[in-house]
């Protein structure tokens, strides 16, 4: 484990499974439809609602201005911050490896009550996995 930086926020657009965990892969291909690989972030941004669900936005960085309103989808900011992370290569290898990693991450004391579990995809077969922590 160690901390990670973001140093600014970044506004993406969104699409919420419609379940979690089943829903993810389909709310990441929607968006992946909407908007092909190009120069941008893709996250996965989940935390439980007041029933204790699991809800969870495949997300795409925004880089134009109104882009979530032509496409009709909600829009969700990244706060800058520092997070408790853990990198966690090639792990459509075995996927069960991102919940499990997020559980140890989630049991650390100085977690942001308020905060979300973060995955930002590096690449095709990486992602970083990340809770907000306060300072």
């Amino acid at each position: 484990m160690e901390e990670y930086i973001l140093n600014e926020d970044i506004k993406v657009m969104c699409i919420t499974a419609e379940s979690f965990p089943n829903g993810v892969l389909a709310a990441h291909q929607k968006l992946h439809a909407l908007f092909p690989l190009e120069q941008r972030r893709y996250f996965g941004i989940s935390r439980p609602n007041e029933k204790r669900e699991i809800i969870y936005k495949a997300a795409v960085e925004e880089i134009a201005d109104g882009e979530a309103e032509k496409f009709g989808v909600e829009t969700f900011t990244i706060r800058k911050g520092t997070f408790i992370s853990e990198l966690v290569p090639d792990f459509m290898k075995d996927v069960s490896q991102i919940g499990k990693t997020f559980e140890k991450l989630l049991h650390q004391p100085n977690i942001d009550p308020n905060g979300y579990c973060l995955e930002m995809y590096i690449n095709e077969t990486d992602v970083r996995l990340m809770v907000g922590i306060e300072k």
